[in-house]
């Protein structure tokens, strides 16, 4: 009898781990179409407020309020996640992807509506073939990770003097190199979160926060890479 309900348990457990793996994943990518979601009722709800926009971008405070708190977000929520309870951080992450919206709100003034939808089933697509590559790739892909972290801080850095240099050509080639690293980044990370989350043993709150992270990772992915193609496809407004 003891021997019959050990199997019967162990089948029980079986059952129940395979079935965390792709209810985690699902959280992953749940969460961040939502954060998307968010990101672009908010752009497109600001934009379509001229006295809005102008509120916002003719002050130089609020600017930079508003990015400096996108980053202090971030970076809270990276290194303070095992400190915050699952609901705390899920509202921080909603509350970003909406800052991130308000600051997005100038590409509907800049470019096309329809260009914008174009890129954007553009990087939905090439986000999707990415994660695919890097789901099911049996490479370790941990040192082209390091490779696209260092490649990016350098990216950031040009990025930075080129505001003082304004020159169009180095804007456009910074574009086309920040494509190649978030194209890599997306297949890297998503296989680190599909590493992170196939070692959980249950639904619990310590490994929803990681599915949380993993879906903020991507979603940072998905925009830089949108912004970058936008960039180099979009149709400017006359």
């Amino acid at each position: 009898m003891e021997t019959r309900n050990l199997e019967r348990f162990n089948r029980e457990q079986e059952i129940y781990l395979s079935q965390t793996f792709p209810a985690l994943m699902r959280k992953v990518y749940v969460w961040m179409a939502l954060a998307l979601c968010i990101t672009g009722i908010t752009a497109y709800g600001v934009a379509s407020s001229p006295n809005l926009l102008r509120l916002i971008f003719s002050n130089q405070l609020i600017v930079w309020g508003l990015f400096l708190g996108e980053l202090a977000l971030v970076i809270g929520v990276t290194a303070a996640i095992n400190r915050l309870s699952l609901s705390t951080a899920t509202l921080l992450f909603i509350l970003y992807s909406a800052l991130n919206g308000v600051t997005m709100s100038t590409i509907f003034i800049v470019y096309s509506q329809t260009s914008i939808a174009q890129v954007f089933f553009i990087t939905a697509g090439t986000f999707a073939a990415m994660a695919f590559i890097g789901y099911t790739t049996k490479r370790d892909l941990s040192k082209l990770g390091s490779l696209l972290f260092m490649a990016l801080l350098g990216l950031i850095v040009a990025s930075l003097v080129n505001i003082f240099i304004k020159s169009d050509t180095f804007s456009l080639v910074l574009s086309y190199i920040g494509v190649l690293i978030f194209v890599g980044l997306t297949a890297y990370d998503t296989q680190k979160i599909k590493q992170m989350l196939a070692v959980q043993t249950d639904m619990g709150e310590g490994a929803q926060k990681i599915a949380l992270l993993g879906a903020l990772s991507l979603y940072l992915d998905f925009i830089n890479l949108f912004l970058y193609l936008l960039r180099i496809f979009g149709s400017r407004n006359d």
